[in-house]
């Protein structure tokens, strides 16, 4: 395959083929027996309930009884809802028994050889270069799309009564300010150079997730009622949720290193046409690409009037230009007010708001006032509840358009910034006692 065929395989939509067919050939490759059963689901969140269910621990067990006891009752409440009243699934949780995991074995080790045989063939610098131009052109989206939807299962189990199995998304308190602007982990260390694992992405630094712009962090659903021990519980249940999927094979977001290696070629036929799944020596469970993905220019997922990603049993995640927001966030972007984006507690959300309706515009529309010009232009500050100050200098191009008129431009500086001089010179990475341009252009 080539790098393109695999960058496509990284963001392919709709229903694959020849699944099954696939991932048995996977287990003869790896020396296994077939598995008996192939079940195959329509998101990764069914995948992590149903792996869950058969081997997590006694809280999630539990807790994802307690949906399961619902799902009869209201079947479309949740992505969950309709798998777990799923015959086939029934079928196979009733069995209860789907044999170790043997994903070490269809997955790491072939990974490890593959890539050791590389490394003696070309030397780690040529490993290195090999991967640049294979592996690595493919990785940051790859892992990307990985760690957002990680974090969007956890989110979901977090929203959850899960003492009644009743959705509580609706009341989502969005005020923790946590630093969701990259959508990815950066807490494991790991070396995202090398053609690592990328299933080793994962954020362990507090179990939390900010799929949806809440804050789960705090202990409290302020819109639900739950006491602090229920939603505790949901978090923990998040947690396991979002372990169950460090148990999965990735399919078609393991492009980038099976993008980089000869042979494998029944987990490359997987990934041609699935999303995740948990290999067990007796059940593999498959699940689908999602239905709809939208990326922005740079490839982040985006969408302004509906989920980013989407999968046919509901499961979703919304996102603008890579941050994680609640539903309906994108849909607040077309009639925002300074007022508006001052009344956001979400500093995450506030930025990008800020950042949409454009710095300069908020200035003059806020009311904003100047504290200090020099030579070098105008130093504005604005003040921002729970968050840092909002500070810019307003310099003017000193070279005229071709119409002759002159063109101003807004620069952002840190906050401690005081005069417009050392605003511009922080720009250039200088002291403002070193900056004298001879010409500013």
């Amino acid at each position: 395959m080539t790098t393109m065929t695999w960058e496509r395989v990284t963001v392919a939509t709709g229903p694959g083929s020849g699944i099954e067919a696939a991932v048995r050939q996977a287990y003869r490759e790896a020396g296994l027996a077939e598995p008996e059963h192939v079940l195959v689901l329509p998101s990764p969140l069914a995948g992590a309930i149903v792996a869950g269910f058969l081997t997590g621990d006694a809280r999630l067990r539990a807790s994802l009884r307690q949906v399961q006891a619902s799902a009869p009752a209201d079947p479309a409440a949740s992505a969950a809802g309709a798998v777990l009243a799923d015959p086939a699934v029934l079928a196979v949780l009733a069995d209860g028994d789907p044999g170790r995991l043997v994903r070490d074995t269809i997955r790491t080790g072939p990974w490890e050889r593959a890539r050791a045989a590389v490394c003696a063939e070309l030397g780690h610098a040529g490993w290195a270069q090999h991967w640049a131009e294979t592996g690595g052109r493919l990785w940051p989206q790859a892992e990307r799309l990985v760690s957002d939807l990680r974090r969007a299962i956890a989110d979901w189990a977090a929203t959850r009564d899960t003492s009644s199995g009743r959705d509580t998304s609706s009341g989502r308190d969005t005020s923790s300010g946590r630093d969701t602007s990259s959508g990815r982990d950066t807490s494991s260390g790991r070396d995202t150079s090398s053609g690592g694992d990328t299933n080793a992405s994962q954020d362990t630094r507090s179990g939390q997730n900010v799929g949806s712009g809440q804050n789960v962090g705090s202990g409290q659903n302020v819109g639900s009622g739950r006491d602090l021990g229920a939603a505790a519980e949901a978090r923990q249940v998040g947690e396991g949720l979002r372990r169950v999927t460090l148990d999965a094979v990735l399919g078609q977001h393991d492009a980038p290193w099976l993008s980089a290696f000869d042979g494998l070629d029944g987990l490359k036929r997987v990934a041609e046409q699935a999303g995740w799944w948990w290999p067990y020596e007796r059940l593999a469970i498959v699940t689908e690409r999602p239905v709809e993905l939208h990326l922005d220019d740079l490839g982040r997922p985006h969408r302004a009037d509906g989920p980013a990603i989407s999968y046919a049993d509901g499961f979703a995640l919304h996102a603008w230009h890579g941050m994680p927001v609640p539903p309906g966030f994108g849909a607040t972007m077309t009639g925002l007010t300074p007022e508006r984006i001052r009344a956001e507690p979400n500093t995450e959300l506030r930025r990008a708001m800020l950042e949409h309706f454009g710095i300069d515009r908020y200035l003059a529309e806020s009311g904003a006032e100047p504290v200090q010009s020099d030579e070098t232009g105008v130093l504005w500050r604005v003040e921002l509840p729970d968050d840092e100050p909002l500070a810019m200098v307003e310099v003017v191009n000193s070279t005229p358009e071709p119409d002759g008129t002159s063109r101003t431009y807004f620069l952002r500086v840190p906050p401690w910034v005081r005069r417009a001089r050392e605003g511009v010179a922080w720009t250039f990475g200088i002291a403002e006692q070193d900056y004298h341009p001879q010409r500013e252009t």
